[in-house]
């Protein structure tokens, strides 16, 4: 069963950027897709990308495009979210998730990591 494992969040100041990876195991990433999601506090989980190396899809929410940018490293098995002007309303824990194909509901989605967060201030 895929395990996966996020990385690289913090804190930042409104503007900056950040790399958050998720670094995965017991399959090859090219077999899946790997979505990332958030939940700001008190809020629903929000898809906001998606990647499919077989099909070449990518997906953007409306909230993030443009700013954010997903990338894979097969031979690492790791997938990248790079995070450029970040806005307070960013704030959140960021999860990626593996499932067959890339789409915008969660219930697509049969593996999770724990999740790391993600501040920005004003």
């Amino acid at each position: 069963e895929v395990q996966l494992v996020e990385s690289g969040g913090g804190l930042v100041q409104a503007g900056g950027s950040l790399r958050l990876s998720c670094a995965g195991s017991g399959g090859p990433f090219d077999e899946y897709a790997i979505g990332w999601f958030r939940q700001a506090p008190g809020g629903e989980r929000e898809g906001i990308s998606c990647i499919n190396d077989n099909s070449g899809r990518r997906y953007y929410a409306d909230s993030v495009k443009g700013r954010f940018t997903i990338s894979s490293d097969n031979a690492k098995n790791t997938v990248y979210l790079q995070m450029n002007s970040l806005k307070p309303e960013d704030t959140a824990v960021y999860y990626c998730a593996a499932a067959s194909a890339c789409g915008s509901s969660d219930y697509l989605y049969d593996y999770w990591g724990q999740g790391t967060q993600v501040t920005v201030s004003s």
